[in-house]
């Protein structure tokens, strides 16, 4: 059965023993605190190179002289021959020449959704919580990577951007404001004037500079024909991947008698109990053809996109999406 926090029986302040009591349903501060641990097997991969020339860490490939040695490959016509390799020349008896690399800016911009849409699951954690978690742990990988770090966190009715900076300072700030957020989530249900993902795609424009690498979180409940032209802007001059979080119950109805999907509030229920097996299959079929609609949306866009099941411990998604997207694009493959 789907659930949702009692608004109710809450606690008015937002405090460790709030966050505690309704673990699953909240993020507290010191979960996100302690999501470092796993960042440290994250590497934060960019699929474009940078425009920005400055004292980052973060490399790209570049050819030219006084750079940083990265390998040689053989001679290619136009190649300047002051950076041909004369040792590997003479054993291989073809020219070859020698790469470098140059240390450039690629700052980390996270996007993460905390409307009410979020506020909602039926495993050990809500949507919302996830997707504060993933943002979080990406944090931490920037900061142990030396990039700089900023973020646009919104609401239904509010929003909250923050430049990229760098250092810890900068990800503690962060990691308040994911909180505060998530603490203020209390139904599933939103207003009637809310922010859209689409106003978001192109404010993401103005916050987020040239060359970032820009990491959109949600649930992409509202993304339509409007969403694509402002992604595919923010793609033209920036790293973007969207991260699609969803909960198992929104992908596949439970086959079972009695299934009621309520809001804490008790203002809102469903009775889904009897449904039959043809509506079940059209429940999943409606999921997919939003999740491929969005999914072609990204590959036209030129955009990352990973599908996230919130059943899934962050661990094993993390070294699905990041470590292995790594080694395979050091194999090549």
């Amino acid at each position: 059965m789907a659930f949702f926090a009692d608004k109710a029986s809450k606690p008015s302040t937002r405090s460790s023993v709030r966050d505690k009591a309704f673990e699953g349903a909240y993020i507290s501060v010191d979960s996100l605190l302690k999501l470092r641990h796993i960042a440290k097997d994250v590497t934060l991969q960019t699929n474009k190179k940078s425009s920005a020339i400055m004292d980052g860490d973060s490399r790209t490939s570049f050819r030219g002289r006084g750079m940083e040695f990265a390998e040689v490959r053989p001679y290619h016509a136009g190649d300047d021959i002051r950076n041909i390799d004369w040792r590997v020349t003479a054993r291989a008896q073809k020219p070859y020449t020698k790469l470098f690399q140059e240390e450039r800016e690629r700052p980390i911009f996270l996007v993460v959704d905390q409307r009410s849409p979020m506020f909602f699951g039926s495993v050990a954690q809500f949507k919302s919580v996830y997707a504060a978690k993933l943002a979080a742990t990406i944090s931490w990988a920037a900061l142990a990577n030396n990039d700089r770090i900023g973020a646009l966190i919104f609401s239904d009715t509010s929003q909250t951007d923050s430049r990229a900076r760098r250092g810890k300072h900068a990800v503690l700030a962060l990691l308040h404001q994911l909180h505060t957020f998530n603490g203020a989530l209390n139904s599933p249900f939103m207003p009637e004037q809310h922010n859209t993902l689409e106003e978001m795609l192109t404010d993401i424009r103005r916050a987020a500079k040239p060359g970032s690498a820009v990491y959109i979180i949600s649930d992409f409940h509202d993304f339509n024909e409007g969403c694509k032209e402002p992604l595919s802007v923010l793609s033209r001059h920036t790293d973007v991947s969207l991260f699609h979080v969803h909960d198992p119950l929104e992908k596949i109805l439970p086959l079972q008698q009695n299934l009621t999907i309520a809001s804490g509030d008790g203002d809102g229920q469903i009775d889904l109990s009897g449904q039959s097996s043809r509506f079940n299959e059209a429940f999943s079929q409606s999921f997919e053809r939003n999740q491929e609609a969005i999914r072609h949306a990204c590959q036209v866009a030129g955009v990352t996109f990973a599908s996230l099941s919130i059943d899934i411990p962050l661990e094993q998604m993390l070294s699905d999406v990041f470590v292995n997207r790594t080694q395979r694009r050091r194999g090549g493959r």
